[in-house]
């Protein structure tokens, strides 16, 4: 399955975040929103990669963004999670990877030379019609904000 282009809206979806709270792909619309897809909470790259957007998330409310992640967890382990890290955003759930792969993220990767499927780690900025704005597929987690900010309109 091939990425998501910019300029396509956004495919239709419907889960839950960490509370169990409802989100849906309408909720989108009338707000702009950054989505970062990512494998698994609590390991060394994906931690590394939500407390770098933990330490900028001001900068993206400033701008008029709402960040979610996405991962194949459970709504506990995302709550744990949230909770280890002080992450201030909500972390959406994909146990069933519906959304990885309707965002196309869901894809062959290779680890010591070990070919396995994944979450292919993902960025998308969305604008408030649903559309998406940027795609960011090779993310620095250290400095990811970087690689967002600068993509993102600014408001004035």
């Amino acid at each position: 399955m091939t990425v998501k282009k910019k300029g396509v809206k956004i495919p239709k979806f419907s889960t839950v975040d960490q509370n169990e709270n409802p989100v849906t792909s309408e909720d989108l619309i009338g707000q702009k929103t950054v989505i970062y897809f990512y494998p698994k909470d609590n390991t060394p790259t994906c931690t590394e990669e939500a407390c770098n957007l933990r330490d900028n998330y001001h900068r993206f409310l400033s701008e008029g963004y709402k960040v979610y992640g996405v991962s194949p967890d459970s709504a506990k382990k995302h709550q744990n999670f949230i909770k280890k890290f002080d992450l201030p955003f909500d972390l959406l759930v994909d146990t069933d990877l519906k959304l990885a792969k309707a965002f196309g993220v869901w894809g062959e990767k290779m680890l010591y030379g070990r070919k396995y499927m994944g979450i292919l780690r993902t960025t998308f900025v969305i604008n408030e019609k649903g559309k998406i704005a940027e795609v960011i597929e090779k993310v620095k987690a250290k400095e990811h904000s970087e690689q967002i900010l600068p993509q993102i309109p600014k408001a004035h």
